[in-house]
């Protein structure tokens, strides 16, 4: 029998947002890249690219808030099945591929709470190597992940509540830990405030900071997730596009208000020039560099502010891994949900299409976990050879995961021309508006794309990345046209199917 659903809040819808986009390791990332001048690029991404970009969302879901297949019904109803397929089927791909590369690194913040560092490279499980075991641990995570998540959406949105309020709550601390020191210390800023230069000597040029700019754009992804969930939205015609505005705003001013803070209690030159701090360990760099120069300001002796630095990095560690299990709870789901459910029935196996008493496609997410794990069994267990093969996949699924981007914003104007739409929600209520708000995200994500293809023959005559990089849209393009068409030909030799 099957149970009664519950829909998301409006919180809920919020959190799972948050979790999805807001990166905590962004800000980090980007004051040790940039320093404050990181902010004026985050600024600028936000309101040509995330912003725009999440009210055409917004518009979306709310009119096809019935919908059950995400991304996949928007842009079906807006353009066509061919086109809908390509580009969902692109972007699940490549998050098949983010899962198998996150569900490693996710032990690394894991280890920083229990032990203070990063001790992962050090673990070992029954004579098995450190990669070998972060395997096993990996797979076994995207098992416990899979058995939660198909129990039903309401456990999905408590986790990514979880995950939510984690990342909300290590803000926080970073905000009145930053203020409490500026008001012990006078006011004074340690680094001193620079929005024109950076402060790293290998971001002085031109190419270095087209390069950062994409950085910044790739921080602000992820929100199309979300479009598989309206119809589990409760209220979606109201919840759905103010969540997605709401969210927009608090991570808009969040990235470039965290970015500020960091310079309250880190000198650039001072803390970070060392040679032992790079973008993988930065967040704990800077989160125990926090802790230390509040116990410094609070005049503790010098062993209790180091003690005090440690504990930031933990609390870091323990956050930073709520916030990766809320957002693999979300990317586990949503896109497979928009290319199982919001595709033709016909395209897959009876059993694929099968939903559980939860109303979750249970077999799909089982299916989906099976393949995930032989990824990351075959490339923890695999050697050199197996280790290749996945750095190659990962930069096919690099350019794929954002050309849905694209697809999505060459989508819309088609869908404002839609006649047969109720829209409980316009914010782009002319013509010129809409297609201002489209050529501009069409343009920066094109640059980003390109930039990234182009970027390793520029720098070291990387041309092979660069091919593996336009392979990959490719090669999954090619894939789904052949599947696509698979199904048409048998639409077309038994037309009776059409009905399903």
């Amino acid at each position: 029998m099957t149970q009664p659903i519950k829909k998301m809040s409006l919180i809920g819808l919020i959190l799972m947002i948050f979790t999805s986009v807001f990166g905590f390791a962004n800000s980090p990332s980007a004051y040790f890249l940039m320093g404050y001048s990181a902010t004026p690029f985050y600024i600028l991404s936000a309101l040509f690219f995330f912003i725009p970009f999440a009210l055409m969302m917004a518009e979306m879901g709310a009119a096809y808030r019935k919908e059950e297949g995400g991304i996949y019904s928007w842009m079906n109803n807006s353009v066509g099945p061919r086109y809908a397929f390509i580009g969902t089927f692109m972007w699940f791909s490549s998050y098949v591929v983010w899962m198998v590369s996150t569900s490693a690194k996710i032990w690394v913040p894991f280890s920083t709470f229990l032990f203070g560092v990063d001790k992962t490279q050090t673990w070992s499980l029954a004579g098995l190597s450190a990669t070998q075991a972060i395997g096993i641990l990996a797979a076994c995570w995207i098992v416990v992940i899979t058995v939660v998540a198909s129990k039903g959406i309401n456990k999905i949105a408590r986790v990514t509540a979880v995950g939510g309020i984690a990342v909300m709550c290590l803000n926080l601390v970073l905000l009145v830990a930053s203020i409490a020191i500026l008001c012990l210390n006078g006011g004074h800023f340690v680094q001193e405030i620079n929005f024109v230069s950076s402060p790293n000597p290998d971001y002085q040029s031109g190419l270095a900071m087209l390069s950062f700019v994409v950085f910044a754009i790739f921080a602000y992804g992820g929100i199309e997730a979300v479009g598989g969930l309206v119809d589990k939205t409760d209220r979606p015609e109201k919840n759905f596009a103010r969540g997605i505005i709401l969210a927009a705003i608090v991570i808009s001013v969040g990235y470039a208000l965290a970015i500020f803070l960091w310079g309250v209690s880190t000198n650039w030159q001072q803390a970070l020039s060392d040679k032992n701090v790079s973008l993988g360990n930065i967040t704990y760099v800077l989160m125990n560099n926090l802790g230390t120069t509040l116990g410094q300001a609070m005049q503790l002796t010098p062993d209790s502010a180091v003690a005090l630095g440690i504990w930031f990095a933990r609390i870091t560690g323990l956050s930073m891994f709520l916030a990766y299990t809320g957002a693999f709870f979300t990317l586990i789901y949503s896109p497979l949900k928009a290319i199982i459910q919001g595709t033709p029935k016909a395209l897959w196996p009876a059993p694929v299409t099968r939903l559980n008493v939860h109303g979750m496609p249970a077999n799909a997410m089982w299916m989906q976990c099976l393949l995930v794990c032989l990824f990351i069994l075959l490339v923890s267990f695999g050697g050199d050879t197996a280790s290749a093969f996945y750095n190659k996949l990962t930069l096919m699924a690099n350019v794929s995961m954002t050309l849905p981007y694209l697809f999505l914003t060459l989508a819309f104007p088609f869908f404002k021309a839609k006649q047969d739409l109720e829209r409980p929600f316009v914010i782009f209520k002319t013509r010129g508006s809409t297609l201002l708000a489209t050529v501009m995200v069409v343009l920066v994500v094109a640059f980003a794309n390109v930039f990234t293809i182009i970027q390793p023959v520029i720098e070291a005559d990387d041309w092979s990345r660069a091919l593996w990089m336009i392979g990959g849209p490719i090669f999954f393009s090619l894939l789904a046209t052949g599947i696509y068409e698979n199904y048409c030909s048998r639409m077309r030799k038994q037309p009776q199917w059409q009905a399903q």
